[in-house]
Order: C-alpha cells, then sequence, then structure tokens
C-alpha cells in the first residue's frame, strides 16, 4: 500500500472541481433514450445471472444458459439506465451552487452534496427493487461484460439450439468488441454457410446509437443523396450528446480505491473528496474516447465527431444551406484550427451569403461550441488539480486525425463543385510496425547440446528464433511430474478457468509458489527448483541469442497447462488462445498494434519452453497484422523453445488442443528493471537462502518461510 504526499488543494479549485459538471457546463442538450420495460420484482444482479448462466452452459443445460445470459444482459442494461436516469435526476433536484464568504460558508454547499448522495441512494433503491449493494461485481465480470464475453456463450448455446439467426446475432456482436478473434470470424463464416442461400443480417446488438446513424449518413452522403445524409447526421449527433450524457453519469458512481487509504490521518476531508472527485471527471472527460472509437477499435480516438460536421458542411452547401454549412465548417474548425482545406471552404461560404449577413455574426454550432469549451475547462481543471493532488496526468490527443473526408469535396474559393465525383471516407493504415531500438540476432546458444532450427528469415518474421533439446526428455518429465502437484485452476488467469476458450481448462503456476510447495515437501525441493533454474537458462539464452546490450529481466514466469475438454471437441474451429501480441493492444482491422494501457507495454521479449507433445492441436502459430494470414507453425515438443520480440512484430496464437494435455513455461522479460517481477525477486532470494542452507552457511537469519 503506497502512501500519497498530500499537497493542499485549495477549497476554490475543490468547489470548482465539484460545480464544474451539470451547473457550470452542461453539455448540449440531453435527448435521453427511452427507459427499458423494468421486469417485475427486484432487478436481480447481472453477476449472479452470468454466472448461472456460464454453469449451465457447462453443464450442457443450453436452454436454462441462453435464459440466464439473456438475462445477465438486460439486468446489466437495466442497471446501468437506473443508474445514469438517477444521477441526471439528481443532480436536476439537488443543484451544486458556489458557497459564499465567511465561517461556516461552505455548509450548504455541503448539505446539498449530502442529500444529492441521500436522493441517488434512495432513486437506486427504489428503481431496483433492494440495496445497490447487491450489484456491485467483481473486476472479472465487469471485463467480461465489457468485452462482450457472455455472447461467446450465448453464440455457442444458440447453434447447440438450433437457433442460427440468434447465434449469428450473438457471434458477430461478440466480434464487433473482439476484431482479433479469429475462432468467431471462422464461426460467422461457418453460420454462412448452414444457412445456404438464405441471406441473414449481422447485427451487433450492442451497436452504438450514434455510430449506426454515422455509418448511415457516410452511405447516403456516398450516394449523393444529401438530404438524407444531413438527417443521419444530425440524428447522430444528438445521439452522440445523448451518450455522452449517459457516460458522464455512469462516472458519478462508485470508484474504486485501490492504492490509497482515505483515514482521517492520510488525508484531509478536502483532498480526499478532491481526490475522489478528481477520478470522476478524468472518467467524464474520457468519455470522448468510449464514444469516439467504433465497437471493437483499441486505436486511439478516431476523429469520429468533428467528421460528422465535416461531412454536414459540405452536406449543406450541396442543398443550398450556407448559414449552416458555414456553421458546420467553423465547428470542425474548433477541433482541427489548422485544416487549411476547411478554412478555405469557410471563406468561399461566406462569400455566397446575402449581403444583408454580417459573415462574422455567424459562429460556430452551439452543440459542439458548448462542448469543447466543457472539455477544455475539464483538461485546465484536471491538470490544475493534478499539481495539487500530487499524480501525474498526460492530457491524451482526442481528436488525432487518422484520415479523413478522403473525397474531392472540398470548396475552394470560386470552384464549381457540382460535377465533383464522391468517394467512400478511408482511414489510413500503417503497413508494418516500428520497433525502438537496433536489431540484432544470432549470438551463441551458450549451453551445450542446444539445437539451433530456424532463425527470424526462416521463420518469415522479425526477431524470431526456434531451438530444439534446451529441456532434456529426463526434465521434461520431471517438470510435467511437477506440475501435477502445483497447479491450480485458473491460476494467473484471475481463477478464470477458460478465459481464452470454453473448451480447455487452463491451470497454472508461478515459479515462487513452485518453491513454496517444494519447501514445504508437498512437490520434491529437485523438482521446483528446476522449474526455477530452467527458466533462468532461457533467460540467458534470449539475452544472448538477440544480443542485447543491457540486461533482460523477468517480468512474468508462469507453468502453465490447457487440456482439451471431452465432449466439446466436436465441429470445433476456435483457438485455444486467440491472436495477440504481448506489449500491444492488436488491431487487425487498421493493420496496427496500440502500446498503450491495458497492454503491457513493458514486456521486449518473450519464449514459451515446451514440456510434452502427447496431445493434438496446439501448435504455436504467427501471423501477419491481420491476425488471419499465418506466417509460421510450429509444433511443440519436449524441450523445444521458440522466442521472439513482444511487439506488434510478432502477432501470435495458439491453434486448439483437441485431445490431451499440452504444458508449457510461458516467460515474458523486459529490459526495464522498474519492471521486474516480483515474485522473481522473492524466489531469488529463497534460493540465495536455500544454497547457503546447504553450504552449511548461515549468515543471513532469516526463515524461508517469510520469504514466501
Amino acid at each position: 500500500m503506497r502512501e500519497r504526499i498530500w499537497a493542499p488543494l485549495p477549497p476554490p479549485l475543490l468547489l470548482l472541481l465539484l460545480l464544474l459538471p451539470p451547473p457550470l457546463w452542461g453539455g448540449p442538450p440531453d435527448s435521453p433514450r427511452p427507459e427499458l420495460e423494468p421486469e417485475p420484482g427486484p432487478l436481480q444482479p447481472f453477476d449472479l445471472l452470468y454466472a448461472s448462466g456460464v454453469a449451465a452452459y457447462y453443464s450442457g443445460d443450453y436452454e436454462l444458459a441462453v435464459r440466464d445470459l439473456e438475462a445477465a444482459l438486460r439486468s446489466h442494461r437495466r442497471l446501468r439506465e437506473i443508474r445514469a436516469r438517477c444521477t441526471r435526476h439528481c443532480a436536476a433536484r439537488r443543484p451544486l451552487a458556489p458557497s459564499g464568504a465567511g465561517p461556516g460558508a461552505e455548509l450548504p454547499f455541503f448539505r446539498t452534496l449530502l442529500e444529492r448522495a441521500r436522493c441517488y441512494r434512495s432513486c437506486e433503491t427504489q428503481r431496483l427493487g433492494g440495496p445497490a449493494s447487491r450489484h456491485r461485481v467483481s473486476e472479472d465480470v465487469r471485463s467480461d461484460f465489457q468485452r462482450r464475453v457472455p455472447y461467446n456463450y450465448l453464440q455457442r448455446a444458440y447453434i447447440k439450439l438450433n437457433q442460427l439467426e440468434k447465434a449469428v446475432e450473438a457471434a458477430h456482436t461478440f466480434f464487433m468488441a473482439n476484431p482479433e478473434h479469429m475462432e468467431m470470424q471462422q464461426n460467422i463464416e461457418n453460420y454462412r454457410m448452414m444457412a445456404g442461400g438464405e441471406a441473414f443480417q449481422l447485427v451487433d446488438r450492442e451497436a452504438k446509437p450514434h455510430l449506426e446513424s454515422y455509418s448511415a449518413g457516410v452511405k447516403h452522403y456516398e450516394a449523393d443523396d444529401f438530404e438524407s445524409a444531413i438527417k443521419y447526421f444530425e440524428q447522430a449527433l444528438r445521439e452522440y450528446f445523448s451518450e455522452d450524457t449517459e457516460c458522464r453519469a455512469l462516472c458519478e458512481g462508485p470508484q474504486r480505491f485501490e492504492e490509497y487509504e482515505y483515514l482521517g490521518y492520510k488525508a484531509g476531508l478536502y483532498e480526499a473528496i478532491a481526490d475522489h472527485y478528481m477520478q470522476v471527471l478524468v472518467c467524464q472527460h474520457e468519455c470522448v474516447r468510449e464514444l469516439a472509437t467504433r465497437p471493437g477499435r483499441l486505436s486511439p480516438i478516431e476523429n469520429f465527431l468533428p467528421l460528422h460536421y465535416d461531412y454536414l458542411q459540405f452536406a449543406y452547401y450541396r442543398v443550398g444551406e450556407y448559414v449552416k454549412a458555414l456553421e458546420c465548417a467553423k465547428a470542425y474548425l474548433l477541433l482541427h484550427p489548422d485544416d487549411e482545406d476547411v478554412l478555405d471552404n469557410v471563406d468561399y461560404y461566406e462569400s455566397l451569403l446575402d449581403d444583408s449577413m454580417d459573415p462574422a455574426s455567424i459562429e460556430a454550432r452551439e452543440d459542439l461550441t458548448v462542448f469543447v469549451k466543457r472539455h477544455k475547462l475539464e483538461s485546465e481543471l484536471i491538470k490544475s488539480a493534478a499539481e495539487g493532488l500530487g499524480f501525474s496526468y498526460t492530457e491524451p490527443n482526442y481528436w488525432i486525425r487518422y484520415g479523413g473526408r478522403q473525397d474531392e469535396n472540398r470548396v475552394p474559393s470560386g470552384v464549381n463543385m457540382e460535377g465533383a465525383e464522391v468517394h467512400g471516407l478511408s482511414m489510413g493504415k500503417n503497413s508494418s510496425p516500428k520497433i525502438d531500438r537496433d536489431l540484432r540476432e544470432g549470438g551463441p546458444l551458450l549451453y551445450e547440446n542446444i539445437t539451433f532450427v530456424y532463425n527470424s528469415e526462416q521463420l518469415n518474421g522479425t526477431q524470431r528464433v526456434l531451438l530444439d533439446n534446451v529441456l532434456s526428455e529426463e526434465q521434461c518429465r520431471e517438470l510435467h511430474s511437477v506440475a501435477r502437484g502445483i497447479m491450480l485452476v485458473g491460476d494467473g488467469y484471475r481463477g478464470k478457468t477458460s478465459p481464452h476458450t470454453p473448451n480447455e481448462k487452463f491451470e497454472g503456476a508461478t515459479v515462487l509458489k513452485a518453491l513454496k510447495f517444494g519447501y514445504e515437501g508437498r512437490v520434491p525441493l529437485k523438482s521446483a527448483r528446476l522449474f526455477y533454474d530452467i527458466s533462468e537458462k532461457a533467460r540467458k539464452i534470449v539475452e544472448s541469442y538477440f544480443m542485447l546490450n543491457s540486461t533482460l529481466y523477468f517480468s512474468y514466469t508462469h507453468m502453465v497447462c490447457r487440456t482439451a475438454l471431452s465432449g466439446q471437441q466436436d465441429r470445433r474451429n476456435d483457438l485455444s488462445h486467440p491472436i495477440h501480441a504481448d506489449n500491444c493492444l492488436l488491431d487487425p482491422e487498421a493493420n496496427e498494434c496500440w502500446k498503450e494501457p491495458p497492454a503491457y507495454t513493458f514486456r521486449d521479449y518473450s519464449a514459451l519452453l515446451y514440456m510434452n507433445d502427447d496431445f493434438e492441436g496446439g501448435e504455436f502459430i504467427f501471423t501477419e497484422m491481420d491476425a488471419k494470414t499465418v506466417t509460421a507453425s510450429i509444433k511443440p515438443k519436449c524441450g523445444r523453445m521458440i522466442s521472439f520480440s513482444s511487439g506488434g512484430e510478432n502477432p501470435h496464437g495458439v491453434k486448439a488442443v483437441t485431445k490431451g494435455q499440452r504444458c508449457a513455461v510461458a516467460l515474458w522479460f523486459t529490459l526495464d528493471p522498474l519492471y521486474r517481477e516480483l515474485e522473481r525477486i522473492q524466489a531469488d532470494e529463497v534460493i540465495a537462502i536455500l544454497d547457503q542452507e546447504q553450504q552449511g552457511k548461515h549468515g543471513l537469519n532469516i526463515n524461508p518461510k517469510d520469504e514466501l
């Protein structure tokens, strides 16, 4: 538990932060979505329904699985809606106002704050039909719903029930948020074949309405149907701002404090409240990230919001509404003030106005003006408060341009555009990732008997090597034996039995856990130490072969076995581990890998050391950035090691294990000592102590159990 060094935040700034969202800078007029029809009785917690649905799926009761998984999704949507509505309702009923001057002047402000909190709790309890505490869920469940994992189970359950259309909907909904999921894409193709000549529409059940309307607007625009394009773009903007309001309202819910305790001696009242509110404010400030990105896109912010105005300025021009065209062009310039094409368009639109109109009187559209004003003020306050509260904050560039309206519909002054050809939206793509260090390979392998198999060129990639005989047959048998004694289901996967596919069981163990079990006599200490020793051997080989100029540190060490589940292998076409990269977020559609959280951006090299080959399937594969084109396939066997750099230059995955159990030691390394694996450091200390005990040296009076 780290302790924060508190710097006092001036109360006036705190009050300004607390007052910011509704009273000072409300967004564009809210047009909330229609409320879902509530089901009778108290709202059932979605995590319990989800757990029940998953359990039913694994027990083969697919009708119950569908019932509970669908109920979980409805409950999740209803809970979000209730929280958003209660937040808006109580903010309207209990508006905050600045405090006056003098002793106790802030008390009316905090009284209103407490009344709003009481209003929110009462509203939630009434609408939920019970205490809100029943609906607190774990981070794992929250992550599953964010990644649309329930739809993965649903599509499988629906296909078992021969409900093809619903299976397709669920599969497509999951795929839109997980475009790197190769097996889901294959499932959808299989469903198409199963449908024969029957056409079915791909429906994203979680589609953001504003992006659906935006896409429709683009289609009409490309067809030169500018009246319809305007209709859909305007609808998309209304929906965007409505969704922004909902997103911001949801940010005002409970915040998770994982690092700090808010006790009187740790933080004063103002600091504690301000720090909590800063988390809310940052969450609200970044709603633009969630709303501006297409479903399934892992890239930084795409410029869909400004593009609404870019399309609209020309569409309004084409229908002769020059004032609205000018308003939209000026709105676009609020976000991209240096766009020369649109600056030229502004001059041209102004030249088309009636002589009685003053061009300077026509301002950028109010909806975006208010939005940008609030966004800039939030940014300034966050940066200012960051200094007072002692945390670092870097403002992302929310309006990066990755492309634009790549058509000829720019309107340079005096040019007749009536016959201009219209081309569709084209987002730029990078053909290959860049690595920010010198690439070398071919260094010595350090140990006798190790066999060099393939280098990067032979593996059709960059910074790759395949070696054999890194382990002997006897060492493989010993490691496999110790694996059976130390592994737990879901270890290393946040307790998830099947983190990557419901058709396999995953078990794992860390090197520190192995040493603990060895010390306690639950497995042979010699075998536990072998796990430690062979991982260190692999580290030295990787460091030497790739000729690194600095020390390579462990960032994670994990022994993992994946077992094919009986009865679930028929017609299987998914992967054991979807295509991914180890230090960035793979985005096949954009042909890019985004090196940003939640990726493990500090990882530099990876290695997999295989322990057996008595199983079917389970080949390790490298692919192109599209996550589809396989560039190399490697069959595991005892003592074989594949190592590679961890970035987007090496997308990889594992084919389905269809029979038996596949075991390996997975290793990730970093060049940054700040990200050294803590358990590895502890394991190093334990090994040092054990060595001293064996040598009869007891200079350090430390009980090894204390280190474990």
